[in-house]
């Protein structure tokens, strides 16, 4: 078995039982997004807190806040 088939069982059979399909693909979502998030940081596509203030401030001036 591939070790991406192993993963996804591992995931479903640590969720309760009475989940739901959405609630299984949610933590299908997020894990990948976890996932990406740590290849980004490896890879340097990162920004500093400080360039992440400056960017939320121009986008709330831009919606008038």
């Amino acid at each position: 078995m591939s070790i991406v088939k192993e993963e996804a069982i591992k995931i479903i059979r640590e969720l309760p039982e009475e989940c739901t399909f959405t609630d299984i693909m949610a933590e299908f979502y997020f894990r990948q997004k976890v996932e990406q998030g740590l290849k980004d940081i490896e890879e340097g596509r990162v920004i500093s807190q400080e360039e992440v203030r400056k960017r939320m401030a121009k986008w709330a001036q831009s919606i008038g806040q």
